[in-house]
């Protein structure tokens, strides 16, 4: 029953008592039983209806007086109370808000959220109380519930009803939001679980559900369907969470409006916490060169990355992804490689090798001092609350150590890149991994890229389907927004397609303003986004030959140069370009073949203007000359000399030169850093220090970097400051008797997975071992393998004895067979033979003397049986 107190009736008379005053116009009262909040352009309106018999609250939306959602309860239940039912209406504020903001990433940088708050006050029997704060924007609703005290949340009973006609884009859920769209209507959905955001189609409107501000705070959700019914209910990934006294759950958001509207939206933004910091300086967005799912092998292959490089720099994207397989072995060289040709690497990670504090402390620390500007994660696949709470702790620590960061196998984004400035981009989506056809690219801009940027990894001119035309492929950069833009062929596929590089080499990633320009889910999509005084326009279509138009409106006065890249007759060879001199009052209009699509860069027709190509960027050409380029073995508290010499090549002047040498912690550089204001061609620098080796220097190679760093008045700004290096190597020498586990590897490889230490190995996941066991003996210290496996280590002829026990692990269930090898300089001095499962450890003991490196090496039995877990247990040396 509803039940109207005093406090009530005195908000309802103080907000229309506003209203007459001119203030927040955005509430009225409909009779006793229910309240209507207008948005600010009183476009939207939300009306919470609180006359229910048994005391439950229901919410609807229209706009322009039309009933987008239908009556849809709201509340949720605890553990020890049940909000759903039973509530009255105590009190309601209401408020405008207002904030400004800016992004490093997203359809715009600057933004402006306009929005009308209520706070409804609700109670319900004995102490039960909740707080209903509902928002209503020019671009739709979002909703939340705020509770006193700790609370165990059992579930929610939110839910969004639309008309059962509507026309439908759903994703049948999993955890890494990656499944096709499927085309239905709000009530002839099958039964089942459909993931955020799910677009709806209610006469010319739209209405795209979807959920902000989800954070370790609680759990991410889905949209529950009932056969026959076009009810869509919030289903929380977990059964029970817990809930902080006074703290919020996120906001039940519908994005509403015309196509256009839905699209251009930043609601979800809008909805997120302000950023976490306020430096972005470091925060660079970009196109990316990345090589995995055109030749999967690819990121273990040094050589072929510094081929990625080369290609990158050609082009002026600033950055290459290593993918799954790079090693720390090599790393460090290529990063060094590729920021003296002006290009930054990007490391990829499988989330468990950073699910522990101390992890995500060694990995970043590690592959910043390496150079490396960001991270891509992957394989998260869940929306629970403890990986939300692994989301929070990942994003601080990335914050940190200023590292950039691409979730991938991820949730959809809520708002993160808004409060944590340094994430570039999701996956969550039916991505080009995923070998996708055409019918399913125009769906994403109207659904998953409307709430945040987005990893589909565009740009497949051969691998893949190859079932979209090139011009077609070229438009998916304008066409999909991401902070960064993995392009997904290789080198060679983008350089058999010239004019279709020169196109990607212009594209930015980086947007100040994007506009809908046409288009229907499933059928074709045509976007424009600027960039700068640049207008870029993409179109996509999907079955037979059409025609693509896009109105110029909004360019501007004045003339404009247009230039068009459209498909070449067929459809699968190269693209043509055609130019013109165009006004806003002008529309594109492009006949596209099967699959096909355009692209299009538009810039003011200044007087001599033939192009709005911009020159590719290149670095200048410099070199830096080091000695020694290895110390070889060191002592803790000896010292060595170290000199460089750089010099400049091109014909340029460079600014703020420095020179310097950078030591590990706890070691000594004497002598300082060596500077110019200014560096033209031919001119050198030149620098001489010496180092002292810390006393408490780890064993095992060290990299010691020697490094020129300059401004480029040449480059473009943001990539004007150069970073040239080389490393002097030295291996600090081994002394007493270390465990094996403590000491890195100069090589490693392993049949599954990375190689543990002190745990068994497994599965491919690090950290993931169990204890070291053979033969129902655990030990502490050791190594985990699985064959086939090879680890190496730097002796540097300092070592007498190696020792350790061998056998398979009793993790190793299934019936399993190794034998175990060591070798010195590449010579091997003894092995076990094959060793069974259950079988006892077998003792293992080698004479060092004079060796400089100790290789572990694991073999397949001779079964070819994928069981072989083996321990080097107890492995030790005396030095």
């Amino acid at each position: 029953m509803l039940r109207l107190g005093r406090r009530w009736s005195s908000g309802v008379v103080a907000v229309l008592a506003a209203v007459a005053a001119g203030g927040v116009p955005a509430l009225a009262a409909e009779g006793s039983r229910s309240v209507s909040v207008r948005g600010p352009d009183a476009g939207i309106t939300a009306r919470v209806d609180f006359g229910a018999a048994d005391g439950s609250v229901l919410l609807s939306v229209r706009r322009n007086g039309r009933e987008l959602i239908l009556p849809s309860p709201l509340g949720l239940r605890t553990e020890r109370v049940d909000l759903t039912r039973g509530l009255w209406l105590v009190s309601q504020t209401q408020r405008a808000v207002t904030e400004r903001y800016r992004m490093t990433t997203g359809k715009r940088l600057d933004r402006v959220a306009r929005m009308t708050e209520t706070r409804f006050s609700l109670r319900g029997n004995g102490d039960a109380a909740m707080d209903l704060v509902l928002r209503v924007a020019e671009d739709g609703i979002a909703y939340r519930y705020v509770l006193p005290g700790e609370e165990i949340v059992l579930g929610e009973t939110s839910a969004f009803t639309l008309p059962a006609d509507s026309p439908a884009w759903l994703m049948p859920y999993n955890p890494q939001h990656e499944n096709r769209r499927q085309r239905t209507t709000a009530g002839d959905a099958p039964a089942g679980i459909f993931g955020n955001p799910s677009l709806f189609q209610v006469g010319a409107d739209y209405v795209l559900l979807t959920e902000a501000g989800v954070d370790g705070r609680y759990a991410g959700s889905r949209l529950a369907h009932a056969a026959g019914s076009s009810t869509y209910a919030v289903e929380l990934a977990d059964a029970r969470v817990r809930l902080g006294a006074g703290t919020t759950t996120p906001w039940r958001t519908a994005i509403i409006g015309d196509l256009g509207a839905v699209t251009e939206s930043t609601l979800v933004d809008d909805l997120a916490d302000p950023a976490r910091f306020s430096d972005t300086s470091w925060i660079k967005p970009g196109k990316v060169a990345w090589s995995w799912l055109s030749e999967h092998s690819s990121p273990s292959n040094f050589a072929r990355q510094k081929e990625y490089v080369d290609f990158a720099a050609r082009n002026g994207w600033p950055y290459v992804l290593v993918d799954e397989g790079w090693s720390p072995q090599w790393v460090p060289e290529l990063t060094r490689y590729a920021r003296a040709r002006n290009v930054d690497i990007l490391l990829w990670y499988h989330w468990q090798r950073l699910d522990t504090q101390q992890e995500r402390d060694t990995e970043f620390a590690r592959v910043t001092g390496w150079g490396v500007k960001g991270v891509k994660i992957d394989f998260m696949e869940s929306d629970s609350q403890s990986r939300y709470q692994w989301y929070d702790q990942a994003l601080a620590d990335t914050a940190r150590h200023r590292l950039m960061v691409n979730f991938h196998g991820s949730t959809i984004p809520h708002g993160l890149a808004r409060t944590w400035p340094h994430v570039m981009t999701m996956e969550a989506v039916h991505g080009a991994e995923q070998l996708p056809q055409p019918t399913d690219n125009p769906v994403h801009p109207f659904a998953r890229n409307v709430v945040g940027s987005m990893d589909f990894t565009p740009v497949s001119l051969e691998v893949g389907p190859r079932t979209s035309t090139i011009a077609h492929e070229i438009a998916l950069p304008v066409v999909f927004e991401s902070g960064w833009q993995h392009f997904a062929d290789k080198p060679e596929a983008y350089q058999r397609f010239p004019r279709a590089l020169r196109f990607l080499n212009q594209v930015p990633t980086v947007w100040d303003e994007t506009r809908f320009r046409g288009g229907y889910p499933g059928q074709d999509a045509v976007l424009a986004r600027r960039g700068g005084d640049r207008w870029f326009f993409g179109g996509i279509a999907t079955g037979d030959p059409a025609t693509l138009t896009a109105g110029l409106d909004l360019l501007g006065p004045g003339r404009w140069l247009v230039e068009v890249v459209r498909d070449a007759p067929g459809g699968r060879g190269d693209v043509l370009v055609d130019t013109a001199v165009r006004t806003s009052r002008d529309r594109l209009s492009v006949d596209v073949p099967r699959n096909g699509g355009f692209a299009a860069i538009a810039c003011p027709a200044t007087a001599g203007r033939s192009t709005c190509h911009q020159p590719v960027p290149q670095p200048p050409l410099t070199r830096l000359a080091i000695t020694p380029a290895d110390a070889g073995d060191v002592v803790a508290g000896t010292s060595f000399e170290v000199t460089a010499e750089f010099t400049v090549d091109s014909p340029r002047t460079l600014r703020e030169v420095e020179l310097r040498v950078s030591a590990p912690a706890g070691w000594q550089v004497s002598g300082p850093a060596v500077t110019a204001a200014r560096l033209g061609q031919g001119g050198q620098l030149r620098g001489r220090w010496r180092v002292t080796v810390g006393a408490e220097a780890k064993f095992g190679p060290v990299e010691l970097p020697v490094f020129a760093e300059f401004t480029d008045p040449a480059l473009p700004p943001g990539r004007q400051r150069m970073h040239v290096g080389q490393a002097v190597r030295a291996a600090v020498a081994l002394t007493g008797q270390p465990w094996v586990s403590e000491l890195p590897f100069t090589a490693e490889s392993n049949g599954w997975g990375p190689v543990e230490r002190d745990r068994s190995n497994n599965d491919s996941a690090g950290g993931d071992g169990n204890p070291l066991r053979i033969n129902g003996i655990s030990y502490a210290r050791g190594l985990g393998a699985h064959a086939p496996s090879e680890i190496s280590v730097h002796l540097g002829g300092r070592c007498t004895r190696f020792t350790a026990l061998a056998g398979l692990d009793d993790e190793t269930t299934s019936p399993g067979s190794a034998a175990f090898h060591v070798l010195t300089d590449g010579v091997l001095r003894q092995e076990t033979g094959v060793l069974r499962t259950g079988q006892a450890a077998t003792p293992l003991s080698v004479d060092l003397t004079g060796a400089r490196t100790l290789t572990l090496r694991v073999s397949d039995g001779g079964d070819g049986r994928n069981f072989d877990h083996a321990d080097w247990a107890d492995a030790r040396l005396s030095c």
